[in-house]
């Protein structure tokens, strides 16, 4: 076998595995959503006052002067009695995700907020530039390696590959989907703190 082969042979196990490492990856996400829209309805409303709790306790002992917080869809956590008491107390600055292409910029959040694309509201755009120091993250799974499942569309991943230094990151889930298994890539954010309903 030539050397130019070899490298074609190694190039093909790679696109394979990689392959399978997405497949892996969908299967995971699909069961995922399922869990957490079943679950979503069961006492849902404790579980995320729970959570949030626990979210307000990290902050209060890390100290971030900013935080990075999402607007909750359905099956996500419900952070915005958190992001409310965060403002009304001076905590910190709150800022949420607005989609700019294939990622999102962080801007301060304030009402009123418009519903975008996925379903998604935000925030009025702003063009100031800020440093994150902590980072609140909706989470759809992880795996044995703490790094983010989530729906699939990188966004998250292409705003914090450009973070330095990079902020605290706190995962949060309704009921734990985790994966014993890695399907994950290196690319996937990976989480300082997971909370979820105990």
């Amino acid at each position: 076998m030539t050397h130019s082969q070899n490298l074609v042979n190694q190039d093909q196990g790679r696109v394979i595995y990689k392959n399978n490492l997405n497949n892996a990856k969908c299967d995971f996400r699909k069961k995922c959503i399922e869990r957490l829209r079943f679950s979503s309805n069961i006492a849902k409303i404790k579980k995320d006052k729970y959570i949030c709790s626990k979210i307000f306790e990290l902050i209060l002992l890390h100290k971030p002067k900013t935080v990075l917080a999402y607007i909750p869809l359905d099956i996500e956590v419900n952070i915005l009695p958190l992001i409310n008491k965060l403002r009304r107390e001076k905590i910190c600055e709150v800022y949420v995700p607005f989609m700019v292409g294939k990622t999102f910029k962080a801007v301060k959040y304030r009402l009123p907020l418009k519903k975008k694309q996925f379903g998604i509201k935000e925030p009025n755009n702003s063009h100031l530039k800020v440093k994150i120091d902590l980072a609140i993250v909706p989470i759809i799974g992880t795996d044995k390696t703490n790094r983010r499942v989530g729906f699939g569309r990188g966004m998250y991943d292409r705003f914090f590959e450009n973070l330095s230094p990079q902020p605290v990151k706190i995962f949060t889930q309704t009921v734990l989907c985790k994966s014993e298994t890695t399907v994950t890539s290196i690319h996937d954010i990976k989480a300082d703190f997971i909370i979820t309903n105990k």
